[in-house]
This record gives structure tokens, C-alpha cells and sequence, in this order.
């Protein structure tokens, strides 16, 4: 083993010191991936994981920098521009990628994107063209 190896292995070992909470924020962040579109809440994913809730929300923003509702909402939102771009209309787009209400989302799009939904998806079809 080189003197790097050694360094990023003890490097590693002072910052995932803990590899059971490793796998618990892994876990959790794949089924955020694979369960996007669902009611998703730090009830359902403590449960998940068989963590308490305010544990897993220290541990996820120890790990990923930003809490699992934070880590949702972008998934969400990285989702709806794909399906807008596919030509999928606003309100399917909305209710598809797990929101509520179409008002929120569209606000919540424009918040992240810095465009409305309709905005973004005239912009990505005239580029397509």
C-alpha cells in the first residue's frame, strides 16, 4: 500500500468513522431516489431505516449537506424538468413527481429554476427545435 493509499484510508476513517450510519444515509437517499413521487416525510423514512427521525435528519445533513426534505424537492424538481422537457403538460407534471398542489409546485419550480414551469418548458422545446 502506497503512503496515499494509507492517508485516504485514514482519512476515511476519521470522516466515516461510523459505517452503520454510512449505510442508514445511503439507504435513505435511494429510497428518496426511488420514491420521489410518493408522501415522503422524516416519519416515513425514520421508519424506513429504524432511526429515530432527528437522528436521521443530523446524520443526512452530516453526509449530503442538506436535509432529506431539501434532497426531495430537488429530486422533484430535477424530475419535473425532465418531464417537461419530454412535453409532459404542467399540472400532470406537478401531480407525476409528487406535489400536492400545482400552485406550490409551480412557486416552488420558479424558486429553484428562477422560471415557471411554463416558461421553462416553452424555452427547452423552442431549443429542441
Amino acid at each position: 500500500m502506497t503512503f496515499y493509499e494509507q492517508e485516504l484510508e485514514r482519512i476515511k476513517g476519521i470522516v466515516y468513522s461510523n459505517q452503520g450510519q454510512v449505510d442508514t444515509v445511503i439507504a435513505i437517499r435511494n429510497y428518496i431516489e426511488n420514491n420521489y413521487d410518493t408522501e415522503l416525510n422524516l416519519q416515513v423514512l425514520s421508519h424506513f431505516r429504524f432511526v429515530s427521525k432527528y437522528h436521521l435528519l443530523r446524520l443526512f445533513k452530516k453526509y449530503y449537506g442538506q436535509t432529506p426534505k431539501q434532497y426531495l424537492v430537488d429530486k422533484r424538481i430535477e424530475k419535473a424538468k425532465e418531464h417537461l422537457r419530454n412535453g409532459m403538460k404542467v399540472t400532470e407534471t406537478c401531480f407525476a413527481v409528487g406535489f400536492k398542489s400545482l400552485g406550490s409546485f409551480s412557486t416552488l419550480f420558479k424558486t429553484k429554476t428562477g422560471k415557471s414551469p411554463t416558461e421553462y418548458q416553452k424555452e427547452q422545446l423552442s431549443r429542441s427545435k
